[in-house]
């Protein structure tokens, strides 16, 4: 089962990256643009999906379009909730105790990817081993 922790183990090896607190919890920015948030079940959100997000820990994250969100909700639909809101779409929500480490690991970094600047991502791509 995945946590909070694992989310803030990835975000802090990613350049640029910081965590905020915010009203509906913890969120991950690069350069000000949110990449992945703990979600809340705000009275905006389908009623189902909102009775699962209040009982639950379930996080988001930006994807690159409206097709990969759809594609993981079909691939994994026990793991992946179908849209929450129109707030910072395209992205995908997702039960963070359906979820293995590393699956997480690679949501969160493609998250970051699609909001961080090219220099951020050359970045880490250098770094990387």
């Amino acid at each position: 089962m995945a946590t909070l922790h694992d989310v803030r183990r990835t975000a802090a090896g990613l350049p640029g990256s910081e965590e905020r607190a915010t009203t509906g919890g913890a969120a991950w920015f690069v350069r000000g643009k949110p990449y992945a948030w703990e979600c809340h079940p705000w009275p905006s959100i389908p009623e189902e999906i909102r009775t699962i997000i209040a009982s639950e820990l379930v996080v988001a994250v930006k994807v690159a379009d409206r097709v990969d969100a759809l594609a993981l909700v079909e691939m994994a639909p026990e793991v992946f909730l179908r849209t929450t809101t129109t707030w910072s779409e395209p992205k995908v929500a997702f039960r963070m105790a359906a979820i293995d480490g590393d699956h997480l690991a690679e949501l969160v970094t493609e998250a970051w990817r699609v909001q961080a600047p090219k220099y951020l991502r050359r970045e880490f791509d250098e770094a990387a081993p």
